[in-house]
């Protein structure tokens, strides 16, 4: 067996349907963001600004959280020394999940190293716990939540993407006394449309299933204190259990469940993605509970970070170009061919200084590859205007007309 040709021919394939993925080598700069540095591929320094990050509020560089970060690192060290279990509990994650906990509304939370993890660990677990749990998927879900489902070795049933109709034919063709958990999203990150939830918890409610939200694309963002949709709808009680990121809106890393104190301690006990990883170190877990700790009150940056999204959706619209909007913050622009989506990206950054990173298959579908932009409240005026130009020349300079972009 020649190892290395199988492996040239699974890149090759990658690099034939224009979906092989290169990192950028981007240098971000505390107080710049959201301009930073491309180091070029012939070693050359390149001003940039980033329009495809998830530091959405641009939490990153706050003040607040590097106070933080610094005041513990300076007292703990750098890393946690071990698991939850195993010497890895400090102080800073124990005030992060009582800030959590807090921020859902929930009588608990549980730290991990992503959120990913956290969908993965929670989602395979629950099968361990509740005999014959059958697990009703959305179709679109994250590949985190998809993979949790697929390794639990339980029942699963996916429903087509946010249809509640086909969520109920599902749910009446099982045995009513079989547990259930409906798994789903608040904000789907490609497209940026949202969940049904007050729908889906109807359902729960008189199929008697457990609910499953993740909510990684919006807390922060969303809600009077940003703990995401379900806070903005009044629909957080309704929820059993709710996932989190600390790596997006907070601008740190990690992920979480808030659940009650019973499930909490459950999944900690039984799931191996918790039990078996070293801890985030304290400093990080520092720096996130301070960013939640100030969100819960800056309304004020919320609200210029939806009114970016507005401009920047209004102006591309203004251009005719297809975008996909849905209300939320996320900003996609359709190409809906792999090779002119890199081309786009390519020119965007080479030409224009601009880093909008591709999405390509298998994170969406294919024919429908696009660029996807993320404005925030530190992308100013001139920024969208660069941005907004440069879109309509590539558009035309491109030889893309819109109808074949749109198709």
């Amino acid at each position: 067996m020649n190892y290395d040709l199988q492996l040239d021919a699974a890149l090759q394939r990658l690099h034939d349907e224009g979906r092989y993925r290169t990192f950028i080598d981007i240098e971000r700069r505390k107080g710049a963001f959201p301009h930073a540095v491309w180091r070029r591929p012939d070693g050359q320094e390149q001003p940039v600004t980033v329009w495809c990050g998830n530091d959405y509020l641009g939490m990153g560089q706050h003040p607040v959280v590097l106070d933080a970060m610094h005041e513990a690192l300076d007292a703990a060290g750098a890393g946690s020394g071990g698991t939850r279990n195993i010497s890895g509990t400090t102080v800073y994650h124990k005030r992060l999940e009582a800030e959590l906990a807090d921020l859902h509304g929930k009588e608990a939370a549980l730290l991990f190293t992503s959120a990913y993890i956290a969908n993965d660990a929670t989602l395979s677990t629950l099968p361990k716990l509740f005999q014959g749990l059958i697990i009703y998927s959305d179709a679109l879900n994250h590949a985190s939540m998809i993979e949790g489902v697929r390794r639990n070795g339980g029942a699963k049933r996916i429903f087509r993407h946010n249809d509640v109709a086909h969520l109920r034919e599902l749910l009446e063709a099982d045995d009513p006394e079989v547990p259930k958990l409906i798994a789903f999203e608040s904000i789907y990150s490609m497209d940026g449309d949202f969940g049904p939830i007050e729908e889906i918890c109807d359902l729960a409610d008189e199929f008697g299933a457990l609910t499953y939200i993740d909510e990684v694309h919006a807390v922060g963002m969303y809600g009077p204190r940003g703990a995401g949709v379900a806070e903005r709808d009044g629909l957080m009680d309704r929820i059993d259990i709710i996932n989190g990121t600390l790596a997006k809106a907070y601008g740190v890393m990690g992920g979480y469940i808030a659940a009650t104190t019973k499930m909490v301690d459950a999944i900690r006990s039984y799931a191996p993605g918790f039990i078996f990883t070293t801890s985030l170190p304290p400093a990080v877990a520092a720096g996130a509970a301070a960013s939640v700790r100030h969100l819960k009150t800056d309304q004020g940056l919320r609200d210029r970070h939806q009114m970016q999204a507005r401009i920047l959706k209004m102006r591309l619209k203004g251009l005719g170009l297809p975008i996909i909007d849905h209300g939320s913050h996320i900003v996609p622009v359709h190409v809906g061919d792999p090779v002119h989506c890199k081309m786009l990206s390519d020119m965007l950054l080479a030409e224009y200084g601009i880093y909008a990173q591709p999405i390509n298959f298998p994170t969406v579908p294919r024919g429908t590859e696009r660029l996807r932009f993320t404005p925030s409240p530190v992308h100013g005026s001139d920024e969208v205007d660069k941005l907004v130009k440069a879109l309509d020349q590539l558009w035309a300079h491109c030889a893309l007309n819109r109808a074949d972009l749109s198709a």
